[in-house]
């Protein structure tokens, strides 16, 4: 039989039947979507203004109308989930009796709203004696959800079977949702919002009515933390800032431990406070089960001896073992350390929404002008009815004579109003009021009370209706019943908020100051004050910065401050990325520590660049390789980076980076060879490409030569040149001509056997120092205005006089540190006036000639 058919046949065999056809994958996803919403909205979400689900606002209303408040007799549990269930939650007695008994448990939530009498369970996870034998009454905050409802303050809705009418929301006097917190698991979402402490929450209302711009940090000022019926401890706060900024998060809650050290070389853990909703029975038997297991070591005993004073888990510790070892492990595999996620889903309108936490203050906030203007307007119709009773009633007493005159002419009740209505112009609600007047109230004393009390009631009506008209009078009706609640009812924060040194910024922490960062050749690298380096006369010996072993030597140095980033550049064309407080710090004469320990390096990689990056520094990095490429690359490929590095440059095989600098985009740049060729071009010269390139030719260089430096030139510096002698010179910039990308170059200075080749091209201004560093490891700072400024082909000056096989291998540029003849050791002193008088005897016009010879 054909599928069409099925409906036709149907209809043969059952007379009078209407077959309607539906696709099931419909008919399944809109039933599943409405069943879906019933969920969410009618059990497991609460509302936002009263913090409540459904049944416990049932409950709480049924109580209510039971007259079970706090200074009434208990009730039989049974009997408040009987008319709960027959009149407004028809789901079973069970959910009703367990909603009951959470809003009873103190360790459950901070504000119980049911005053329990009986078994109402424990934090061993014994569960609440059936409800024949326990009672209840609410509690005295509950009368504070419950105040005025009324007074049309809320709106109401029929009950399942339209025989009761419920509220939809209760008045709340209070913040409930943040103050007792809730939790559920709806269709496709759920809520977690932890309890807080009454009067910090109080307090953050009344800021957000005090300044309804108050930024969310200001209120995380005042609601730091969420403050759990457990206590224990918050360890760091920076997930729940995040909870409160974006609506979800979470909380690292610890049990509060202490340890007890004995004479005898004993000690023990005693456990006073657990995290929340942590059962202490099972944790007891999860530390007995890792010590039965041999998981754990060093606990030789266990004990509960909670009572009705307080809990109290022993743990006994072997001797010879250190108690905050085994407590450590402890808190790593057991639940004296929870994690807890946070939600803070709710209800606005009817719709589930995740809030923030200025927004869940806001949403209460508005509910509570809506309560407090509703109460208003009730009572002002109230005391309009009376006063219009009153009204009547001394007017008919001032003519009272005439009135029962009137009112024995009259056959009947009905008639009497009538010819009181006709004959005074009274009201048939005054006519009955007069009617139903006692004789005591003609007394002249009743007269006068009833002229006061009408005249109170004028006060009263135009007090109202001041406060219907002015909304900042609401704002300040609410303020003061927040501070009512608060002081009636608030207590302590009952947990502390510990630091959790993960959470700590590691920045925060770190000195902010300049710093020299040295690396030598074979791959040790530290850090180091820059305040160490003592300021001395050209010429002098120096003192030892970097103590290595005698094949190393330091062969990358500068000055950087400690908060800045480090790109360090590999000499494969790799690029790592680290914070420059995070390099370690060491003394002068320390080696320094392994860079693979700190990089994640080939094996034969090696780091021949190091950029320092202030904080949102933009612009190009330019690279150059030994055998003559360039590269420009935009800083933006380069702000992820991994621990296994990234790409820098594509090298050829028998190339290698060998110099990095920060470029702006309209730089012009000079780069110098070994053999002492250099080049000046501009670097549009170069365009900008990926990081997975190889770049461009940048100048001709010999067979035998290579690239030994690059520099971004700055306006206003001199260029300082190096050789492995020490010997040194500055030059203006207009000496190096410009010149275009791929060219010969000129000459850079004079370069034979007595100065050595050169090592380094550096820029450098009248207010910095320059520091030469040996292969030995001596290090020499003198400050730049030192060096003369001569030609640029020419020899220069002694600016460091070396030992035997000794020879110059990095330049460093640093802040001019101010000289002073103090700090200079007795032989330094002695030695430098004499080395600065030979090096100036060397200079002579012979070999510093200056030419143009390219």
């Amino acid at each position: 039989m054909k599928k069409q058919d099925y409906s036709e046949e149907f209809s043969k065999i059952v007379d009078n039947t209407k077959v309607i056809k539906k696709e099931v994958v419909d008919e399944m996803g809109k039933s599943f979507i409405a069943y879906a919403m019933a969920v969410n909205v009618s059990r497991a979400i609460p509302d936002v203004r009263d913090g409540l689900k459904p049944v416990h606002r049932r409950i709480l209303y049924t109580m209510g109308e039971m007259g079970v408040f706090n200074d009434k007799p208990y009730k039989k549990c049974a009997r408040i989930v009987g008319d709960v269930m027959g009149k407004y939650h028809p789901h079973g007695d069970s959910s009703i009796y367990d909603a009951l008994v959470r809003m009873a448990q103190d360790f459950s939530i901070n504000c119980p709203l049911v005053d329990g009498h009986g078994n109402f369970g424990s934090v061993d996870g014994d569960s609440a004696a059936a409800m024949r034998y326990t009672e209840a009454r609410l509690s005295k905050i509950s009368g504070e959800l419950l105040k005025d409802i009324n007074k049309n303050t809320v709106n109401f809705y029929p009950n399942y079977d339209e025989t009761e009418e419920q509220p939809r929301v209760l008045p709340a006097n209070f913040p409930n949702l943040l103050v007792n917190g809730s939790d559920g698991i709806a269709v496709g979402m759920a809520t977690n919002i932890p309890p807080h402490n009454l009067t910090e929450v109080c307090n953050g209302v009344i800021a957000l009515i005090d300044n309804p711009e108050i930024e969310i940090d200001d209120l995380i000022e005042i609601i730091p933390a969420p403050d759990y019926p457990t206590k224990a401890l918050i360890m760091g706060t920076s997930a729940v800032r995040h909870s409160y900024r974006t609506g979800k998060g979470g909380v690292v809650i610890r049990a509060k431990c202490d340890i007890e050290e004995f004479d005898n070389g004993k000690s023990r853990i005693v456990v006073t406070e657990l995290p929340y909703q942590v059962n202490k029975a099972k944790l007891i038997m999860d530390i007995a089960e890792l010590v039965k297991e041999k998981k754990i070591e060093g606990i030789s005993d266990l004990k509960d001896e909670s009572d009705h004073q307080g809990l109290s888990v022993i743990i006994d510790i072997k001797k010879d073992f250190n108690a905050q070892v085994v407590l450590n492990y402890l808190y790593k595999h057991t639940q004296l350390q929870i994690s807890n996620g946070i939600i803070f889903l709710a209800l606005v309108n009817n719709e589930p929404r995740i809030l923030n936490l200025k927004e869940m203050l806001y949403y209460y906030l508005e509910h509570q002008k809506e309560v407090v203007t509703r109460k208003t307007t009730y009572d002002l119709e109230k005391a309009r009815e009376r006063e219009h009773i009153l009204d009547g009633l001394v007017i008919a007493l001032n003519d009272v004579d005439e009135v029962i005159k009137t009112i024995k002419e009259s056959i009947d009740k009905q008639e009497a109003i009538l010819n009181l209505t006709s004959k005074f112009n009274f009201t048939e609600v005054q006519a009955n009021a007069i009617l139903e007047m006692r004789l005591q109230r003609l007394t002249g004393l009743e007269i006068e009370k009833l002229k006061e009390e009408l005249l109170a009631l004028k006060e009263q009506i135009a007090d109202l209706m001041d406060i219907l008209a002015k909304p900042e009078r609401i704002l300040n009706i609410i303020k003061e019943q927040l501070e009512y609640i608060k002081n009636e009812y608030g207590v302590p924060r009952k947990t502390e908020i510990s630091i959790d040194y993960s959470d700590i910024n590691l920045a925060d922490l770190i000195e902010k100051h300049d710093v020299v960062i040295s690396l030598t050749h074979q791959g040790y690298i530290k850090r180091q004050p820059l305040s160490e380096y003592r300021s001395q006369r050209r010429g002098g010996k120096g003192i030892t910065a970097h103590r290595s072993k005698e094949e190393d030597y330091v062969e990358i140095m500068f000055v950087t401050h400690s908060h800045d980033d480090l790109l360090f550049f590999t000499n494969s064309g790799r690029v790592y990325r680290m914070k420059a407080y995070e390099v370690p710090e060491a003394s002068r004469q320390a080696k320094g520590r392994a860079i693979i320990n700190l990089l994640q390096l080939n094996e034969t990689e090696r780091v021949t660049a190091i950029i320092p990056l202030k904080e949102n520094a933009n612009g190009s990095l330019v690279m150059a390789t030994k055998r003559g490429l360039i590269k420009k690359t935009d800083l933006k490929h380069f702000e992820s980076i991994r621990v296994v590095g990234k790409i820098a440059i594509k090298l050829l095989d028998d190339d290698e980076l060998i110099a990095v600098q920060l470029a702006s985009g309209n730089d012009e740049i000079l780069m110098a060879s070994n053999e002492g060729k250099c080049i000046r071009f501009n670097e549009k010269n170069v365009r900008s490409m990926g990081r997975d390139t190889q770049g461009v030719k940048s100048m001709n260089l010999a067979d035998d030569d290579y690239i030994v430096d690059m520099i971004v030139l700055k306006e206003g510096y001199k260029i300082l040149t190096i050789s492995e002698q020490g010997y040194g010179k500055r030059s203006e910039i207009s000496d190096y001509r410009l010149q275009t990308r791929a060219g010969k170059g000129i000459k850079a200075g004079i370069f034979d056997d007595k100065t050595g080749r050169l090592v380094n091209l550096k820029q450098v201004s009248e207010n910095e120092d320059v520091m030469l560093i040996t292969q030995d490891g001596i290090i020499i700072r003198t400050p730049a205005d030192s060096i003369s400024i001569i030609g640029r082909n020419t020899k220069g000056v002694k600016v460091m006089r070396l030992e035997d096989g000794d020879k110059v291998v990095a330049v460093a540029t640093g802040e001019k540190e101010e000289e002073s003849d103090e700090i200079l050791s007795e032989e330094t002193s002695q030695t430098a006036p004499t080395l600065m008088h030979d090096t100036f005897e060397e200079f002579d016009e012979e070999t510093n000639k200056d030419t143009d010879e390219e």
